[in-house]
């Protein structure tokens, strides 16, 4: 049998957003809705014009300052 080379491959969770081929586009709906709520759980200042690469490092900041997400652990 041959390896998937997949299996092997970081997924885009694990992948730095400054290497990404599309982080300067536009973030996507899915991100900018689960970061708006991010930000006003954390009142932090919502950006509708950030990239796909600065919504995941933003989300991915926030996440650690939610009290929702804080409280489910």
């Amino acid at each position: 049998m041959s390896e998937n080379p997949k299996v092997e491959a970081p997924s885009n969770a694990e992948k730095d957003p400054d290497t990404w081929t599309t982080g300067g586009e536009p973030m996507t709906g899915a991100q900018a809705s689960y970061l708006q709520t991010l930000c006003e759980e954390t009142d932090h200042p919502f950006d509708p014009e950030l990239n796909k690469a600065d919504a995941s490092k933003l989300i991915d900041e926030l996440q650690g300052k939610s009290k929702r997400l804080k409280d489910a652990s």
